[in-house]
């Protein structure tokens, strides 16, 4: 009969850590709902919108630069929690 080496417990003890932080993650993920989010943190989705409308219409103005706008366009899609490429 083979005898574990070292090599064979250390490796053992390596996949026994990487899945007990996977489930350690897991349990954290689902831990937390949408439901405890505090909707007084939760950004102002109008007063966004609008601040965002008003960019726009100075941009294509020409009152503003493109790179201004392109920053406050980030920072504003990034308070509302949209994806920008």
């Amino acid at each position: 009969m083979a005898q574990r080496g070292r090599e064979g417990m250390a490796k053992r003890a390596r996949e026994q850590a990487r899945k007990t932080k996977q489930d350690a993650k897991r349990e954290q993920r689902h831990s937390t709902s949408p439901a405890e989010v505090d909707p007084e943190d939760a950004p102002d989705e109008d007063a966004l919108m609008e601040e965002f409308r008003l960019l726009s219409e100075s941009h294509a103005a020409g009152h503003i630069a493109q790179a201004f706008y392109d920053q406050e366009r980030l920072r504003i899609f990034g308070e509302l929690g949209l994806e920008t490429q």
